[in-house]
Formats: structure tokens, C-alpha cells, sequence
């Protein structure tokens, strides 16, 4: 893999040669390598299998250009970048691909500047996790898939139903999933920040879903984290487990139901409607149903959402975002009241100079800067990494969630008395728009009913589907849970650092109820 001293030279070299360029007026130089190694989870005990698969790698690294240019008409802003090539021909490849592509953009206003806030995370990431063998990695795939048959095997509840440990196996025993390490290094430098600044992040996860077949029960669990010597079974165990707990899975009727929502479906609610309607360039474009509310109540006050990408040892934590600008700790929602923004540069100062701005935020532009520092320019790209063929956009790092009187899980499922528990959610997706709120979701595992204060039985999965608005689920909240676990959920950019919450009067829909019962 490329390494971070290589990179930074190259920007060097590259923005040196821009600067002698009479045309460009402004120019960032942003270099970045990227890997992805893959080790894939597939155990049937009842089907001939490897268990784990053979390791999988990609690799990428190249160099992107955004500069701004003098024309006859007026400035304009292109991009250009140039793969597997960190030499100044390829930078002069990628130069050109930004002159041609280049336009005028009147909602430009300059390339970023330093935020007067220092850089506080450096060296944080895992060497061993940058120069990890295949064995190490074959290695740690099968410390899941152990962790699961050990669960599996460990059951009495399993060996009630199947008669004896020896024919476990013969309920159809699935493990899927994988493990995943995603190594970044980047070097970026530009007109305003003319020092070339280097960053190295590395990260580690895993994801499965165990099923027992005969029984038509499935279960999940996942793992997250920063180092290779902290990884461990968990996600294995857990999925096991969980799947376990889903045999014998009850129907619930349709209804308003008082619902814990478990941490991976709070995770998915956020990544996908909570978190986007956060962002500077919703509320530049009015979709969000936050308008005008900044400094406003918009959720229970025993709730508070913040990103902090600078946080030691979690697993979002980057020293600089893709803007060279330093990372660090931006309140969304504070004990219910809306009180920033994610944003990039771009994003912040086009808003900020946004002639409707007071009717979109709720504030005049003077009182609004500190809700939009810059903290979260990233160009993450789909499957993770930092990408250098892409211009920043706005994503979160580290979410976490919490509540001013968190209590047990025990103690919120007594408080909640009769409800429902619902541990993981499938395809979250606004309907009529994001401003208006509504939302639809399946609920597909992990779930139980709850009678006079305690877990009783097991949901069926996909026989409910999750119809509300959330913003309403916001203002619902009646507790939150005290113990966070670090939460990734399909397709998304941050981890969130999630509690279980308590929800009164959320809406569910029965699945195909109606014909199960013909059938």
C-alpha cells in the first residue's frame, strides 16, 4: 500500500506546480490510497462449506485537483482527478480534466480556510491493522464463526428441540456475514493552508446473521472497532444467540404500541432520516422538517445527539476531514433543542450567505456560524475509504446518543410494561419527502414482545412493517438506556454510539397476515 510520506510528497510536488500556474486563483492538491480486505462468513452445518472463505482485497490510490481559474468571463471552478499515478505527470492529467470540466458557480466563494481550531487527534491508528497477513484475517473470521457454534452448540434449548447435541446440526445451522479492515491514508494541501497536512485511519468490523433453518429463526450481531489485538467473537456469539431467542416467533396485530427501538434501529433511523435532515444543504434547500427551528425544541428533552469526530479510540475517528480542516465535537440536538449543523466548507458559507437564511434557519447569519462549523467534509465512497476522485461532501464520523436519565435495559422494559421491542429494522426510507417526517421500515429480526414488564416471546420476522413520522418518534421519547455499543447499519458513512430508547404510541403494520391465514 502506499505509504502517508509518499502521498504527502506528491501533494507537495503537485501544489507547487499549480502555484507557478498563472491562470489558477486557488488550488487544493488532495492525494489518498485506500484498502479493503474482506474475509467472507458462510457456515451451513448441514451443506458441505468452507465456513470461512478465502480473504479479498482492493486497493486504490491516485490524486484529485480542485482549483479555481481567472477566464475571460468571470472565475470557474473545476475538479480533475488521475488514478494510480502520484507523479506530476499525473497531476498535470488531472490539472487538465479540472480545466475543461470547469464552471462558473455563483454559490462559490473560496476554497476552505483554517477554522482557528487545532487538530487534536494524531497517531491514533493501529499499525497492525495497516500490515495485517491473510492469516490474521482467515483467523479472525473463523473467531467468529467459533463464537457462534459455541453458542449454538451451548444451547439446552437447541438440544431440547433437537434431542441431543449430535443432531444440532440437523436444524439447519447458518452462519452469513463477514470481516471487514478498511485502511485510509490521505495528504492534503491547499492555497489557504499551504503546509501539507497527512492523515493514517484504519478501522475493523464484522456483521452476521445466524438462522436456524428448521425453525424459521434468524438472528444478528456485529462487532466494531479500532485494533486487532481488541477484536473478538462478539458478533458471532451474539448472532447466535439472538437466533436462538427467535424460535417460536408470535404475530402482533396492528397498532400504536409503547416500543423500545433496540440500537441498530435507532442507528438506521439516524443514518437515514434523523442525520440527513441535520445537514447545512437540507436546510439550504428547505427540505427538512427542521426549518426554522434552529434554537428550537424539536425532540424530548431527554435527548441529545452530537458527532465528535476527533474522539480516541472510536471507530469514526479521523485527525482531519478530506478538507485538511481539524475534526471535533458538533452538537445536533441538545436535551431536545436543535443546535447545529453537519456541514462542510461549501455548504456553511453558501448558506450562510443564503439571502433566505433567518427563514431557513431560524436565525440571523450573525448568530448562526458557530452552528455551522466545517467539521464534517469527507469523501467517503460507497464500501468505505477516502476517496481522491471525489469533491468533499457532508457525512457524520462519530454519532452518539444519549439521555439525561439513561437507565438499564431491564429497568426501561419494566418501565415500558406492555409493549414491543423491536432490535433491528430493514430498507428505512422517507415517503412524501424528507420534510414531511414519514417513514416506512420492515422490522426483520431480533424483536419480542413485552407483557407486565418483561421480554416474553419472540416477534416473527417480516411480519411488521414500522409506519410514523419521526419526527414524532423524537418528541415521543420516554427513555433512554445508559449502555451504548458502537452501531454500523447498510451503506452508512458514521458509526453511532447507540442506547436503546423507549418510544410512546409508535405505529406498526401487520405483513401478509391476512394470507398466512389462507394458507
Amino acid at each position: 500500500m502506499i505509504t502517508t510520506a509518499e502521498l504527502a510528497k506528491a501533494a507537495g510536488q503537485a501544489f507547487e506546480y499549480l502555484k507557478a500556474q498563472p491562470d489558477i486563483q486557488e488550488a487544493e492538491v488532495f492525494a489518498a490510497a485506500n484498502g479493503s480486505l474482506l474475509t467472507r462468513i458462510n457456515y451451513t452445518s448441514h451443506i458441505p462449506c468452507n465456513g470461512v472463505e478465502e480473504p479479498k482485497s482492493t486497493e486504490s490510490y491516485g490524486i484529485g485537483i480542485q482549483a479555481v481559474f481567472k477566464t475571460p468571463e468571470g472565475a470557474k471552478v473545476g475538479f480533475g482527478s488521475e488514478p494510480s499515478d502520484l507523479t506530476l505527470e499525473g497531476a498535470k492529467r488531472a490539472l487538465e480534466k479540472a480545466r475543461q470540466g470547469a464552471v462558473h458557480d455563483p454559490e462559490f466563494h473560496s476554497l476552505p480556510k483554517p477554522t482557528g481550531e487545532p487538530r487534536t487527534l494524531s497517531d491514533y491508528h493501529d499499525p497492525k491493522l495497516l500490515h495485517v497477513r491473510d492469516e490474521e484475517l482467515v483467523e479472525a473470521g473463523w473467531k467468529v464463526v467459533t463464537g457462534a457454534l459455541r453458542t449454538f452448540m451451548a444451547s439446552g434449548h437447541l438440544v431440547d428441540i433437537a434431542g441431543s447435541e449430535a443432531v444440532v446440526k440437523r436444524l439447519g445451522l447458518i452462519l452469513g456475514g463477514d470481516v471487514t479492515i478498511l485502511q485510509e491514508r490521505v495528504a492534503i494541501v491547499s492555497t489557504y493552508m499551504p503546509r501539507v497536512q497527512s492523515d493514517e485511519s484504519t478501522l475493523i468490523m464484522s456483521f452476521l446473521t445466524a438462522m436456524v433453518e428448521a425453525k424459521d429463526a434468524k438472528g444478528s450481531g456485529w462487532c466494531t472497532g479500532t485494533r486487532l489485538d481488541h477484536f473478538t467473537d462478539e458478533a458471532g456469539v451474539d448472532a447466535a444467540a439472538n437466533a436462538i431467542q427467535a424460535i417460536g416467533g408470535e404475530r402482533v396485530r396492528a397498532g400504536d404500541y409503547t416500543v423500545i427501538l433496540g440500537r441498530q434501529p435507532v442507528t438506521d433511523i439516524l443514518n437515514n432520516l434523523v442525520l440527513p435532515s441535520c445537514m447545512a444543504s437540507a436546510f439550504y434547500s428547505s427540505s427538512t422538517p427542521f426549518v426554522g427551528k434552529l434554537g428550537k425544541p424539536v425532540a424530548s428533552p431527554l435527548l441529545t445527539i452530537y458527532d465528535h469526530g476527533a474522539m480516541p479510540g472510536f471507530m469514526g475517528s479521523k485527525g482531519i476531514t478530506c478538507e485538511g480542516l481539524p475534526t471535533g465535537r458538533t452538537d445536533l440536538i441538545k436535551n431536545g433543542v436543535l443546535v447545529g449543523c453537519l456541514t462542510n466548507w461549501y455548504e456553511a458559507q453558501r448558506l450562510l450567505r443564503d439571502a433566505r437564511v433567518t427563514e431557513k434557519l431560524g436565525v440571523e447569519a450573525a448568530s448562526a456560524p458557530a452552528a455551522l462549523a466545517p467539521r464534517n467534509g469527507f469523501r467517503f465512497g460507497a464500501g468505505g475509504g477516502r476517496q481522491f476522485d471525489s469533491q468533499p461532501g457532508v457525512a457524520a464520523s462519530n454519532v452518539v446518543v444519549e439521555g439525561t436519565e439513561a437507565v438499564s435495559l431491564d429497568a426501561l422494559v419494566a418501565r415500558v410494561r406492555n409493549g414491543l421491542y423491536i432490535g433491528r429494522i430493514w430498507y428505512t426510507y422517507p415517503i412524501n419527502g424528507l420534510r414531511a417526517g414519514d417513514f416506512t421500515c420492515t422490522v426483520v429480526g431480533d424483536s419480542f414482545i413485552i407483557r407486565d414488564g418483561k421480554l416474553v416471546a419472540p416477534i416473527k420476522a417480516n411480519t411488521l412493517r414500522i409506519n410514523d413520522n419521526f419526527t414524532r418518534i423524537l418528541t415521543n421519547i420516554v427513555g433512554l438506556t445508559k449502555d451504548v455499543k458502537g452501531t454500523l447499519v447498510w451503506a452508512a458513512d458514521e458509526v453511532v454510539y447507540a442506547p436503546e430508547i423507549a418510544v410512546r404510541g409508535l405505529h406498526v403494520d401487520e405483513i401478509a397476515g391476512f394470507m398466512e391465514e389462507l394458507t
